[in-house]
C-alpha cells in the first residue's frame, strides 16, 4: 500500500487568508514548516478508502521512522488475511484519532496471533477472566482461584493495564488488603455487640418490640460477618495472580511477572497444641483458644467416643480419631474399598464441598490415595455400623438410595460433610469438652500415633501427606505424658555421683526394715490407695506408661 512523507507549513495568503500549502515560498528553507506522513490502509467493508495521517515532525528522519513503523504494522497480517488487515486498519485509525503513540510491533503481533482485540488495551481484570475461563484442574482449586480474583484482585488491580502492571501496584494492593483487616474486625465486633444487645431486650411489651424491630433493622444495614485476611490467605491470593501472569508470559502478552517479586509476610502453619488443664482454664476465663489448632488429650477423646457410641456416625468419628482420615475422605469412603476381614481400607475417593454443592473427587494429593490398617476396635465399630446400615436398607425398601458408601444418611443418601461437622460440634458441646474442629481429630490421630512410637514417615503415610515437612510442622504435638517420659529418659542418661531424688530422705527417718519392704503398685508409700485415672473405657487404649512398651510391640 502506498505511503509518503511531505513537508508543509501553515502560512496563509495575507489577502485571501487561505493556506498557502506547497506554494509557500519559505518552503525552500529546510527550517521552515514541518513534515507529515500518510499511509494507505485496507478499505472499509463498504469499499471506501481510509488512511493514516500524522503531522508535526521536526525532521524528515523522524517522519520516515514512523512511516516505516506503520508499514511494519500493516505488513503483520498475510495479504489474504482480510480480518487481520481490517483489525490493523481499525487500530491505526484509533491511534490517529486519539493522537496516541504508535503500538509496539511485537506486542501487536502477539495480540493478533492470539485473537485478542487490537483496539482495546487488555486490563488485568480482562486477562484474569480469560485465564480463569480456560483453567483446567480440580474444581476446588478453580473455585478458590475464582474467589481470590473476585474478592481481592479484581476490585484492586483489575482496572490496570496488563502490560503496565508493576510490583509497586501489587505492594499497594496487598497492603490495602492487610489494612482492611482492621475494618473487618471492627465491623464483626459491632455486629456481634448488636446481637448481644438484641438478646437483652425483652420479647413482650410494645416498647421492647419496637426496640427489637429497630435493632433488627440496624443489624440488617450492617456488613455481614467477614473473615480476616491473614498472611496465609494473602499468599494464596498472590499464588493465583502469579499463575495467571505466568500464563500471560507464555502467551507473550507480557515479559515480566511482578507477582513473583512482591514481598509478603510469610503464612506460617499454626502449631497444634494439646488441651491441658491450664489451657482449658484460660479458655474458660477468656473464651480464647491458645491456638487455632487444638488437640484433645486421650482422656478427652475417650470421653467423646463414649458419649457418641450410640450415634449413627460413631464409626466415622472413631475412624477419624484413630486413623486420621480427612472429613471428605471419611464421607466418601466406599464399601468396595473397605476390607474388614483384612482390617484394611483404601482411600480412593473424597467428597468435596464447593459452596454448598458436594461432588466426588480423587484424594487431595497423589499421596492421599493410600491403604490404611485398622485396629480391632475400629473394625468392630465398622461391623456394627454395616449391620445397622443393612437394617436401614430393609426398612426403606425401594426408597433406599444406593450410593455404596460406608457412611450415609438413614435412607442411603450421601452425607453432606458440613452437616457432619455440625453434628460433631453438637455432640462434644453436650458434655462440655473444650472446642476443637473435626479436622483436629486428624491432628489428634497423628499425636496419638506419635506418642505410641510411630515415626514421622509412618504418620506421613497414614495421613496421606505429600511432604514429611507438613507432618512434622503441623500434625504432631507431643502429649504431656510422652514429653515427660522423654525428659526423664534424657535425665537418666547422665551418670551422677549423688543419689536420685527418690532416695533423698535422711537415713535417720528410715525405720528398720522399711527399705526392704516391697510396696504394691496400687498403694502409695504413705499407705493410701492411689486413684486410677481412667475416666473413659477408650482412654487406656490410647496411651501406655512412659517406661513400658505396648503389648503389640
Amino acid at each position: 500500500m502506498k505511503g509518503s512523507t511531505h513537508r508543509r507549513c501553515y502560512c496563509r495568503d495575507p489577502k485571501t487568508g487561505k493556506p498557502l500549502g506547497k506554494k509557500c515560498p519559505k518552503l525552500t528553507s529546510r527550517k521552515h514548516g514541518s513534515y507529515s506522513i500518510r499511509q494507505e490502509l485496507s478499505p472499509r467493508e463498504d469499499g471506501t478508502r481510509r488512511s493514516f495521517s500524522r503531522a508535526g515532525y521536526d525532521s524528515l528522519k523522524a517522519a520516515q521512522a514512523d512511516l516505516d513503523h506503520i508499514r511494519s504494522l500493516v505488513g503483520l497480517p498475510d495479504a489474504d488475511d482480510a480480518d487481520g488487515l481490517a483489525q490493523i486498519a481499525e487500530l491505526l485509525e484509533k491511534v490517529a484519532d486519539e493522537k496516541a503513540p504508535l503500538p509496539g510491533i511485537e506486542a501487536t503481533r502477539r495480540r493478533l496471533s492470539h485473537g485478542l482485540d487490537l483496539t482495546s488495551r487488555l486490563t488485568v481484570g480482562e486477562w484474569l477472566d480469560i485465564w480463569l475461563a480456560g483453567k483446567k484442574g480440580r474444581q476446588s482449586a478453580i473455585s478458590r482461584d475464582e474467589s481470590n480474583i473476585r474478592v481481592h484482585l479484581q476490585p484492586r488491580i483489575g482496572h490496570l493495564r496488563l502490560d503496565r502492571l508493576r510490583v509497586t501496584h501489587l505492594s499497594e494492593a496487598f497492603e490495602a488488603i492487610a489494612e482492611a483487616n482492621v475494618e473487618i474486625a471492627e465491623g464483626n465486633a459491632a455486629r456481634r455487640k448488636a446481637f448481644e444487645d438484641l438478646a437483652q431486650i425483652p420479647w413482650k411489651g410494645r416498647e421492647p418490640r419496637a426496640r427489637r424491630k429497630a435493632m433488627k433493622a440496624a443489624i440488617a444495614e450492617m456488613e455481614p460477618y467477614r473473615r480476616i485476611v491473614g498472611p496465609a490467605t494473602r499468599q494464596r491470593v498472590r499464588s493465583t495472580l502469579r499463575a495467571a501472569l505466568n500464563a500471560a508470559i507464555a502467551q507473550q502478552l507480557i515479559t515480566f511477572n511482578p507477582a513473583a517479586h512482591v514481598e509478603l509476610e510469610a503464612g506460617k502453619r499454626p502449631k497444634a497444641l494439646v488441651w491441658t488443664e491450664e489451657r482449658i482454664l484460660h479458655w474458660k476465663r477468656t473464651g480464647e483458644k491458645p491456638s487455632p489448632v487444638m488437640v484433645w488429650t486421650p482422656e478427652h477423646t475417650g470421653l467423646f467416643l463414649d458419649h457418641v457410641e450410640e450415634d449413627r456416625l460413631y464409626a466415622l468419628f472413631h475412624l477419624i480419631a484413630f486413623r486420621g482420615l480427612r472429613r471428605g475422605e471419611a464421607c466418601g469412603q466406599k464399601w468396595t474399598d473397605t476390607n474388614l476381614d483384612a482390617g484394611l481400607i483404601t482411600v480412593a475417593k473424597q467428597l468435596v464441598v464447593d459452596g454448598w454443592e458436594v461432588y466426588e473427587d480423587d484424594p487431595k494429593t497423589d499421596a492421599g490415595a493410600r491403604t490404611i490398617a485398622l485396629d480391632s476396635d475400629t473394625v468392630q465399630g465398622l461391623r456394627r455400623h454395616r449391620a445397622q446400615q443393612e437394617k436401614d436398607r430393609k426398612e426403606w425398601e425401594s426408597a433406599w438410595v444406593e450410593t455404596g458408601r460406608v457412611f450415609t444418611k438413614e435412607n442411603g443418601e450421601m452425607l453432606h460433610p458440613a452437616n457432619v461437622t455440625r453434628r460433631f460440634i453438637e455432640l462434644y458441646e453436650e458434655i462440655g469438652l473444650p472446642p476443637v474442629r473435626l479436622h483436629d481429630l486428624r491432628h489428634g490421630a497423628a499425636t496419638l500415633a506419635h506418642a505410641a512410637g510411630a515415626d514421622l514417615k509412618d504418620i506421613q503415610e497414614m495421613l496421606g501427606h505429600s511432604s514429611i515437612t507438613i507432618t512434622a510442622d503441623t500434625y504432631t504435638s507431643l502429649l504431656p505424658e510422652a514429653d515427660l517420659a522423654i525428659a526423664e529418659a534424657a535425665a537418666r542418661l547422665v551418670p551422677r555421683a549423688r543419689s536420685t531424688s527418690e532416695d533423698t530422705r535422711p537415713e535417720a527417718n528410715v525405720q528398720p526394715g522399711e527399705a526392704d519392704e516391697p510396696v504394691p503398685d496400687d498403694v502409695d508409700p504413705s499407705g493410701d490407695v492411689r486413684e486410677i485415672n481412667s475416666p473413659s473405657a477408650h482412654a487406656p487404649l490410647t496411651q501406655t506408661a512412659p517406661d513400658e512398651e505396648p503389648e503389640a510391640e
